[in-house]
């Protein structure tokens, strides 16, 4: 069994021993090694030694006073420096009183805490996605609110919106908890009171109007389910498959290309298909992604020219799927950061979050296989190619 001075030395976290004065009067061999430092080299010197200029004025501030006051320190956070200039994330809790007699002493522990400050980092960056979407979908309603207004004309059924709006609102108070369920049910409740209206209103404004209001609904769900897929993403979770190796995929790419072309009338999407056989995969994801990318198409390609859809499934069981636009060209520097979260092709446009081209990644690479694009003068071409799948594959 190891001896006492022996834990002392090797234990899992570092020990620092200070006299009443606050001087080190010893510290383990773990700390010292964390630091790169010998332990010789720090005995008799204050602890301030080994903090930054910031962890300098916190500790001179309130660390020491208040174990001078009532002795003990819990769980804070400081930078200690080593030798080689790096600094080292850590918590420090103490306990001991400085300041009493001379055979006082006080045991400082020392944890180190860099994946806790890369988890504190990742859920600030999470709350600001969520901020930023909910100030997105905050926009996205107002302007719907406005259109329905518009297109039903009766005291009564503004009432009615405005009070599911209100309700909405509510629920994006608490976006992140409740995004996939609460926020999907006014939602739908939106899209029925639209087609029950197409059915009512007889006007060509009315029915305009009506249009622009399923064209919002088609891009609030998008966002929903992007928003949704990304922290299910940063929390670990990935894009979930369900497989299918007996249904047609052709149809559920048609039926995504015509709902773009419904909610972007005047905007020509041009689809060739040669799927001859069933393709073993999450049609609903692949619908996604082809959702995905023709949007973003419609979002910065060039109005004038029509988007073209091209799948084939070859004789080995590799299926290839691209979206060509007409457009200018991305920059080189946004080309390497495309399919990153947050990132758009052309600055200028300012629609979405800049995470339907993430996701379409995820979505790739959930399957096995790659998403790339190429972008010159005359267009830009999105790639999709998924191996054959295999059974080893779930592994």
């Amino acid at each position: 069994m190891d001896s006492p001075d022996a834990l002392f030395e090797r234990a899992p976290c570092g020990y620092v021993v200070l006299n009443s004065k606050g001087v080190i009067a010893r510290i383990n061999q773990t700390l010292a090694e964390w630091i790169g430092q010998e332990k010789e080299e720090l005995l008799g010197k204050r602890m301030t030694v080994l903090l930054t200029v910031a962890g300098n004025v916190f500790y001179e501030t309130n660390f020491e006073p208040t174990l001078r006051l009532q002795g003990f320190c819990e769980e804070i956070a400081f930078d200690l420096k080593t030798k080689s200039g790096k600094r080292l994330p850590v918590t420090v809790s103490a306990r001991g009183r400085l300041g009493g007699d001379d055979s006082g002493v006080t045991l400082v522990t020392v944890f180190r805490s860099v994946k806790r400050r890369q988890l504190e980092r990742d859920l600030l960056q999470a709350r600001q996605a969520a901020e930023n979407a909910k100030e997105e979908l905050a926009n996205i309603n107002a302007s719907l609110r406005t259109n329905i207004r518009r297109a039903v004309g009766k005291k009564r059924e503004a009432q009615r919106v405005l009070l599911a709006e209100q309700e909405t609102g509510e629920l994006r108070e608490q976006f992140v908890a409740v995004l996939g369920h609460d926020l999907r049910n006014p939602l739908a409740s939106i899209s029925a009171a639209g087609r029950v209206l197409a059915a009512e209103v007889t006007s060509d404004r009315g029915k305009q109007v009506l249009q622009l209001m399923a064209g919002s609904v088609s891009r609030m769900s998008g966002l929903i389910d992007n928003v949704l897929d990304f922290a299910r993403g940063r929390l670990g979770g990935g894009i979930h498959l369900t497989r299918d190796a007996n249904a047609p995929l052709g149809p559920v790419i048609e039926h995504v290309v015509e709902e773009l072309r419904s909610s972007a009338p005047g905007r020509e999407i041009l689809s060739t298909l040669s799927i001859p056989r069933p393709v073993n995969a999450d049609h609903a994801r692949l619908g996604q992604l082809v959702s995905n990318l023709v949007g973003n198409a419609i979002s910065h390609g060039d109005a004038q020219h029509p988007i073209f859809v091209d799948a084939v499934l070859a004789d080995d069981g590799t299926f290839t799927l691209s979206v060509t636009n007409r457009g200018k060209e991305i920059p080189p520097d946004r080309m390497e950061r495309l399919f990153e979260p947050f990132v758009r092709g052309d600055t200028r446009n300012d629609k979405g979050l800049g995470l339907g081209l993430h996701i379409a990644s995820q979505i790739a690479k959930a399957h096995g296989g790659t998403l790339s694009a190429t972008s010159n003068g005359e267009e830009t071409r999105f790639i999709f190619m998924m191996p054959p799948f295999s059974s080893a594959d779930e592994g």
